[in-house]
C-alpha cells in the first residue's frame, strides 16, 4: 500500500507538470525551454568496498522523470532546472544479509560458506534533481550541446534483497540499516539524443550500525550511463 501511495502521487504530480509544460507550445519559440523530461540507464557500482566484497552479473539502474526549466538569460543558453523523478538501482554483489532471530547479520559470501546464484539488492528511490545548465541551442533547432551540472536528493521508499543459495532461499524487504536519504553530484553532458551520465553519492548507502565483524560497511555509490532528454 505504501509504495502503490508513492507512486500514485508521483505521477500526478508529473501529469500537472506535464499539463504546465503543454502551455508552452502556445508561446512564442523564442520562449522556448528545454530538457524538461528525462530517462537514464546506469551501470550502479559500489565504492569502497570492505575486503572481499565483489560485484558480480550486471547491476543496472533507471531513472525517469520532470524537470522544469528556467532560462536565466535572454538566449536561454543558461539555466536552472528543478525537477521530480523516480529511479530504481540494482546491485548484485556477495554481500550477505541474514536476519537471525530478528536479527539481521552481514557477511562475505563465497565458497567457503555459501554458494550463491543470485544475490541482489534492488532500491526503489523518489528523486529530487537541481540543475545549472549552459546549453548552444537556438529557438528553430533541438540539435545542440549541453553540459548540466546536478545535485539530487533522494528518499529510498522501497528496498528488497534476494539471496538464492545452496543453503535455501532468503527474501527480506525495508531494511533497518539502510540510509533512507541519499545525497550526490551528477554530470550530464552531450550533443543531441546521446548524453553521458554520471553521479557519485555523497554519503554511505548503509548506516552505521550495518557491520562486518565490527566494521562498519561504509559504502557508496557512482553510476555511469546514458541520459536522455525529451522536450
Amino acid at each position: 500500500m505504501r509504495i502503490k501511495l508513492i507512486i500514485s502521487v508521483f505521477f500526478i504530480t508529473l501529469s500537472s507538470l506535464a499539463q504546465d509544460v503543454a502551455k508552452d507550445f502556445d508561446a512564442p519559440d523564442s520562449l522556448y525551454r528545454e530538457d524538461q523530461f528525462y530517462f537514464n540507464i546506469t551501470y550502479n557500482t559500489l565504492q569502497k568496498r570492505p575486503d572481499g566484497l565483489k560485484q558480480n552479473k550486471l547491476s543496472p539502474g533507471i531513472a525517469f522523470g520532470f524537470l522544469r526549466d528556467m532560462p536565466l538569460n535572454k538566449k536561454r543558453t543558461v539555466s536552472l532546472a528543478a525537477g521530480l523523478g523516480y529511479s530504481l538501482a540494482i546491485y548484485n554483489q556477495n554481500l550477505g544479509i541474514i536476519d537471525v532471530n530478528n536479527v539481521t547479520t552481514y557477511q562475505i559470501l563465497n565458497e567457503d560458506n555459501i554458494a550463491f546464484s543470485k544475490n541482489k539488492l534492488s532500491l526503489h528511490y523518489v528523486d529530487l534533481p537541481i540543475e545549472f545548465r549552459w546549453r548552444n541551442s537556438t529557438p528553430d533547432s533541438h540539435k545542440f550541446w549541453r553540459v548540466h551540472l546536478g545535485v539530487k536528493v533522494s528518499y529510498l521508499f522501497h528496498d528488497q534483497y534476494k539471496l538464492e543459495s545452496s543453503q535455501g532461499n532468503v527474501g527480506q524487504t525495508n531494511l533497518d540499516d539502510l540510509n533512507d536519504i541519499h545525497y550526490g553530484v551528477y554530470l550530464a553532458t552531450g550533443w543531441n539524443t546521446w548524453n553521458i551520465y554520471a553521479y557519485y553519492g555523497l554519503n554511505p548507502l548503509f548506516k552505521s550500525s550495518a557491520k562486518i565483524e565490527g566494521q562498519s560497511i561504509d559504502m557508496n555509490t557512482a553510476n555511469f550511463g546514458l541520459m536522455f532528454y525529451i522536450l
